[in-house]
């Protein structure tokens, strides 16, 4: 194994001496040496080859060369602070204001109704689950930026052209085709956040964004109802919503291909010291940053963890509700006796309240280094608010029906927590891209089923919907406790092993660290770490 590992440092020394050679000659050597290096290096005879490494070890190596201090670390994060966090929720602001813009339409003229409003709802996560799978692997061999602002600006037209049809077939289609270029998002997110911040420092992040969801609810009412005083009859107002809000979408996407960095290896915003640094400050935790290599094996192994499936039952559960309350909201405030200019403001306070949630979850998890018990937290006002509507319903108490649907938000905030948990918790590039894929594609067949638990019999009141909502949530507060349970079983598990490795190798604290930094960047899942004998390598946010 040691020679392995020089195998490793000695092929990136010369990979570094290779891109700044100047000697045709000298170009020639490192090139036979590269090829008879790449023929041998491998970790185990049939797991893993050193070719497969991040990017980050041309930067950085198998070994901390440098080091920095606290002060410097601090200054680092604040200077990413002030471009990825504001690029992520700008994009997440849009595409969620987008998504939900047929929320405002319904009650704004919008010329589809009953079932065939339903269809609509539900195209844009069929196209989201269609092309989720695509979308993350032609991210993976691409600048995640790029790629992203790209797909930003394409959505932006295709909002704009919603303006245009007026029958089902145009919307349906359009919809679908929303859904695909949106599918993007969250998984390349999460894997910004976690190539340039620690595990502690993710949470709170990817909070940052997903606060958007709430936010969108007050800028999008108040849009809205401005919107609502247009008497123009041959121009009705939700066609003005959709040019404003795709032509947002389309400055938010020049944004994002102008500013956001793909990694910290191609970060232009960082100076190389600063690029080094970053890549320094996330070697510890050992989840790597950036390879464009497909993995298959980590592919099988992503579909063989049984928490991957816990994770989307997690998120299938979470997603149901999300797909209903998202599209039925505007209807259900509405039925308890507001005008159709006092149920887009009503709004308003509910999202305040959802922005407030997710940043206090976010906090709470990073601050815990827990992922579950934030998110049983945040299920239990939703399940207060649920029985709510369903005993209330006909009372004719608006004040209380309207607290009802504001608390009930507060689940939105567990999906930022699965977010983060498959951050922080998830090694291996190909695995990672892999999980959020299953993770989001899941995403989006909640969300269709949820459009359909909300059916037009049911309405105004939509009974059996939020009856639903109530087990459906519920039995996610099992889902979490099982969850935790295996993680912290995991790391029961690791910290023995370490145990027994330090007594059987006589290591040292320098030497667990040494080994630590040397797998930090070499694409490695759990599996593959366990294969080395780094059980504790990585320890799970529970």
């Amino acid at each position: 194994m040691q020679n392995d590992e020089k195998q490793i440092e000695e092929r990136v020394e010369i990979r570094s001496r290779s891109l700044s050679s100047s000697s045709a000659a000298e170009e020639k050597i490192i090139d036979e040496k590269r090829g008879a290096i790449e023929e041998t290096a491998t970790f185990t005879s049939d797991s893993f080859d050193s070719k497969d490494a991040d990017e980050a070890l041309e930067l950085v190596g198998t070994s901390r060369t440098q080091n920095f201090s606290e002060e410097y670390n601090r200054k680092l994060r604040r200077k990413l602070d002030w471009v990825i966090p504001p690029l992520c929720a700008a994009v997440y602001f849009t595409q969620f204001l987008d998504k939900n813009a047929l929320n405002y339409a319904s009650i704004m003229g919008f010329p589809i109704t009953g079932q065939e409003y339903n269809l609509v709802a539900l195209a844009f996560y069929l196209g989201f689950f269609i092309w989720e799978f695509p979308t993350v692997y032609i991210a993976q061999k691409l600048r995640l930026g790029k790629y992203l602002g790209v797909n930003v600006v394409l959505w932006g037209i295709i909002l704009m052209l919603q303006a245009v049809p007026t029958a089902f077939g145009p919307f349906f289609l359009l919809r679908i085709l929303l859904g695909m270029l949106e599918s993007c998002v969250a998984p390349i997110l999460i894997l910004i956040i976690s190539m340039f911040y620690k595990k502690d420092e993710q949470a709170r992040r990817i909070s940052w964004f997903y606060v958007m969801n709430g936010l969108t609810s007050v800028f999008g009412g108040f849009v809205a109802y401005g919107i609502s005083f247009d008497t123009n009859s041959s121009f009705k107002p939700y066609r003005i919503l959709y040019l404003l809000l795709g032509a947002l979408a389309i400055m938010v996407g020049v944004a994002v291909l102008l500013w956001m960095p793909d990694s910290p290896v191609h970060a232009k915003m960082l100076t190389r010291e600063e690029r080094i640094a970053a890549l320094e400050r996330v070697r510890d935790d050992q989840v790597g940053t950036e390879n464009r290599r497909f993995k298959r094996q980590q592919v099988w192994e992503a579909f063989a963890d049984v928490r991957t499936w816990l994770i989307v039952l997690t998120m299938f559960l979470t997603s149901i509700p999300n797909g209903g309350l998202s599209n039925f909201s505007a209807i259900i405030v509405k039925s308890f006796g507001y005008t159709t200019r006092q149920t887009l403001i009503l709004g308003a306070p509910g999202g305040i309240i959802g922005a407030v949630s997710t940043l206090g979850m976010g906090y709470f998890a990073d601050k815990t280094r827990s992922r579950m018990m934030p998110i049983v937290v945040s299920i239990i006002p939703t399940l207060v608010g649920a029985a709510m509507l369903i005993g209330l319903n006909g009372s004719g108490q608006k004040g209380a029906l309207l607290f009802a649907t504001y608390i009930i938000g507060f689940y939105g905030s567990s999906l930022a927590i699965v977010y983060a948990y498959n951050a922080s918790n998830t090694a291996g590039h190909t695995k990672k891209a892999t999980i959020n894929a299953i993770t989001l594609a899941t995403f989006a067949a909640g969300n269709v089923v949820g459009t359909e638990i909300f059916q037009p019999k049911d309405a105004p009141a939509y009974i059996p919907g939020k009856i639903a909502i109530m087990v459906l949530l519920s039995t996610q507060l099992i889902v979490c406790f099982l969850l935790r349970g295996i993680n912290l079983w995991l790391n029961k598990k690791k910290r023995a092993a370490l145990q027994a490795m330090i007594q059987e190798k006589r290591w040292s604290e320098e030497d667990i660290q040494r080994e630590r930094e040397k797998h930090a960047f070499l694409d490695l899942t759990r599996f593959q770490e366990s294969v080395f004998h780094l059980h504790t390598v990585m320890i799970h946010f529970m």
